[in-house]
């Protein structure tokens, strides 16, 4: 933001554009959260009607059955033919509304109290009433026609968990039960309702919640039974004239419900459309939730007033913004004028011309002091500016003077840095391989000498274990060999060998022989590419040992289960032809903090392992042949050491062929 002018733009208009605005979303989003809420105590409240409802009812078929019990007819009822005892039953349950009704004996209730604790209180002597899930073997054995109402073939409903089933036969039963102490008679009076299809019980509720004017006047709400997830009893219409029986919730209101036993008061979708609803979960004599209760009502027409209001507002801020902006645009003209002469000054004060004023102002007031004072300040920096530039001149012809004797010093420093390092670390090896090769070669000696004293004492013996011995003397051997190795790292002059023109990727094929048992025995895959290479000038031996180094190096980084890669191509370096031979690997690779630090004797990463003198001499042994050696880590994981060596001459690549 750079203008002024929009800068006080902001200032002036930020209450009316920003801040109102925010306001008054500030305040529509509460007020929309209120209404929201507000809505969600009203499906609340209807519920509590709608269980109230359920509850009385099974308070009043509890009174019915006490009535029944207590009556003289049913003593007769006891005690007349089993016809005029069944004519007695089903003339009360017509009466009372029931879909079943009968008495069991204290023997018959003992036995059915096993599977329904309504019938266990009731030997108790208290009466109790119970929502209890009958399956349709049990509904068969009271009436077949209760079987048949309660059958409801199941409809696919979207959201819903997903079921193998194709019909619901069991049936939702308010189950009431009463003792009966009567004419030397105990027994169990057994009545109860089938909520399955039950359209006057599931009609009621809604009436009662939706359809009373006490209540709230006339909604466009539904009332539903679940027998667990499956609509047995509802006014929510799948079509004009067919009720949604079959259909079945979402999974999300089950699992709240169902599954963790909570109340649900939110929007959700139903059948076909979304409704502000209130799910209740229902509980059988076993403690066991085995259905739901709903009510809810449409949300379509309260979305509809919630977004006429908001547009409302919306129009009205319009308004407000179309009448105030322009009055504040008038108003703020007068300033913009000299503010906006001030700010192309200035710019061009920025470009460099030190000789721009803002001139002669109409204005009086701040802005017409703060231009004339900015005029005086130009003024003033116009001619600090000459005198700043004579003093620059001088300073940089010091400043580059200078500057050049601290890159020179500096470069030296470095270089002799440099050799001083090289130096100690070579003073260091001499110092190290002398006494090594005293401290070796002196056992040595003495071995060698008393394995010529062995062979002559024993004889033609000797030949017995000629094997063994031949063994010791080539280990004496090699004993000898890596002690000179090592003097030939410390003092390169004094062992200086004739090198010949070699063919690297037969060094290669050579290290690979010896270093097999290493690579087999740690399960190492070898990917080895040698493409066409021109020769190297390099004492073979030297070059053996420096790839030998390596590999071995490498199959210990691995460990076990790895893959060793071995790469040979020509390429130039420098203008140079070369060869280059990249050993790389499938390990942990090595730490960036430590890598710049291989090449340095002594170091190593293997504590109580090693000497650390392998890379160093092989570095050595590549920069005597005139090559370079570096390290890396892959992207893909493991190191990688990159060897390059100069080609050798077409001469002496025809006498080595």
């Amino acid at each position: 933001m750079t203008s002024v002018r929009l800068r006080l733009l902001v200032l002036a208009l930020a209450p009316v554009v920003v801040l109102l605005p925010l306001a008054l979303l500030i305040a529509i989003t509460r007020w929309s959260a209120d209404y929201d809420e507000l809505l969600i105590s009203k499906v609340e409240s209807d519920l509590r009607i709608a269980e109230q409802y359920l509850a009385r009812l099974m308070v009043e078929t509890s009174d019915d059955l006490l009535a029944v019990a207590g009556s003289v007819d049913f003593a007769l009822a006891l005690t007349a033919g089993n016809g005029e005892g069944r004519a007695f039953f089903d003339a009360k349950r017509d009466e009372l509304g029931l879909d079943f009704l009968y008495y069991l004996s204290a023997d018959d209730a003992r036995a059915a109290a096993e599977r329904w604790p309504v019938i266990a209180t009731a030997l108790t002597g208290q009466s109790d009433t119970q929502i209890d899930v009958f399956s349709a073997k049990d509904l068969e054995t009271l009436s077949p026609e209760l079987a048949a109402r309660a059958k409801i073939p199941l409809i696919e409903t979207q959201a819903a968990v997903p079921t193998g089933r194709a019909v619901e036969d069991r049936g939702m039963v308010l189950h009431a039960t009463n003792p009966v102490r009567i004419a030397g008679r105990t027994g169990v009076l057994v009545g109860g309702v089938l909520l399955n299809r039950n359209l006057q019980f599931i009609d009621t509720i809604n009436a009662l919640v939706y359809l009373n004017a006490v209540t709230g006047g006339e909604l466009q709400g539904t009332a539903t039974l679940f027998l667990d997830d499956v609509r047995v009893s509802t006014n929510v219409r799948l079509f004009e004239e067919v009720r949604a029986l079959g259909t079945r919730v979402s999974a999300v209101v089950r699992g709240a419900v169902l599954d963790d036993g909570k109340t649900w008061l939110n929007r959700a979708f139903v059948v076909n459309d979304w409704y502000i609803s209130g799910y209740l979960p229902l509980t059988d004599s076993f403690g066991k939730r085995v259905g739901m209760l709903y009510v809810g009502f449409l949300e379509a027409p309260f979305a509809a007033d919630k977004q006429a209001a908001i547009w409302s507002v919306g129009a009205a801020l319009a308004g407000v913004l179309v009448l105030t902006v322009p009055a504040f645009l008038w108003l703020a003209r007068g300033v913009f004028t000299p503010l906006e002469r001030m700010t192309d000054t200035m710019r061009k004060v920025g470009r460099g011309d030190l000789s721009a004023r803002n001139g002669q102002v109409a204005r009086r007031d701040e802005i017409g002091q703060v231009s004339s004072h900015l005029d005086d300040l130009l003024d003033q920096v116009q001619e600090r500016d000459e005198r700043l530039r004579s003093y620059a001149e001088d300073l940089n012809v010091l400043v580059d003077q200078r500057t050049a004797e601290l890159r020179t010093a500096n470069e030296k420093l470095e270089e002799t840095y440099r050799q001083l390092v090289m130096s100690e670390k070579l003073a260091a090896i001499g110092e190290i391989t002398a006494g090594v090769a005293h401290e070796i070669n002196n056992p040595v000696a003495v071995i060698q000498g008393n394995m010529d004293v062995v062979r002559a004492t024993l004889g033609d013996d000797a030949n017995l274990v000629e094997t063994e011995l031949t063994l010791v003397d080539r280990q004496i051997a090699r004993i000898q060999a890596i002690v000179g190795k090592l003097l030939k790292f410390a003092r390169p002059g004094d062992f200086a060998e004739y090198t010949s023109a070699v063919s690297l990727a037969g060094v290669v094929e050579d290290c690979l022989v010896l270093v097999d048992h290493v690579l087999s025995k740690g399960h190492i895959d070898v990917k080895c590419t040698l493409g066409d290479a021109p020769f190297v000038q390099a004492d073979p031996g030297e070059l053996q040992q420096v790839v030998v180094n390596l590999v071995m190096n490498a199959a210990q980084a691995m460990g076990h289960d790895g893959t060793l890669e071995l790469r040979l191509e020509a390429q130039e370096r420098n203008g140079q032809a070369g060869v280059r031979l990249t050993v790389a690997d499938t390990g942990p690779g090595i730490p960036e903090d430590k890598i710049g630090s291989v090449f340095d004797p002594f170091f190593t990463t293997k504590q109580a392992e090693g000497t650390g003198l392998g890379l160093s001499i092989s570095q050595a042994l590549v920069q005597r042949a005139g090559g370079l050696i570096t390290v890396r880590n892959r992207d893909e994981g493991g190191a990688a050491f990159d060897i390059w060596l100069p080609a050798a001459d077409e001469a002496e690549h025809d006498s080595a062929l």
